[in-house]
């Protein structure tokens, strides 16, 4: 096996995650050593692209749940953007814990399926929903 510490910028101005990063993604990556360069590149990009989506979601909502603090409509949204923005924080890094893609995207989808449930709460209409959903641009593009 092998651990890459990867860091990055870019991905948005939301440095809202514990750590403070401002933007800046920062991971530890784990592989076999049998993978190929392109293999690497490729999951390092999706777990940088998955982190800044994770950002730039709790970003975007954090204005609407403010609004709505306290209603337990919303709760599960708000648990689901939280366990998203710990396990993604670079404070994963600190305590030596790789990420995954697929813990990435299990979040994301979460954060997804919960604000469908949620989104009528926040007045946005189905076009809107589907609009700012597919509207959450990747910082890069996977070949």
């Amino acid at each position: 096996m092998v651990r890459l510490h990867v860091k990055h910028g870019g991905g948005g101005d939301y440095g809202g995650g514990s750590g403070g990063d401002g933007g800046a993604g920062e991971f530890l990556y784990e592989t076999e050593t049998s993978s190929t360069i392109d293999e690497i590149a490729n999951h390092i990009i999706e777990i940088a692209n998955l982190q800044s989506k994770i950002r730039c979601l709790a970003g975007e909502f954090e204005p609407c749940l403010s609004k709505l603090q306290g209603d337990p409509k919303v709760m599960p949204l708000v648990r689901a953007l939280s366990e998203a923005m710990s396990y993604a924080s670079k404070d994963q890094v600190v305590h030596n814990k790789p990420l995954s893609i697929y813990v990435l995207r299990d979040h994301t989808r979460s954060i997804e399926k919960e604000f469908l449930v949620t989104f009528s709460v926040m007045g946005l209409s189905s076009p809107d929903l589907q609009q700012f959903l597919s509207g959450q641009a990747l910082m890069f593009e996977i070949q």
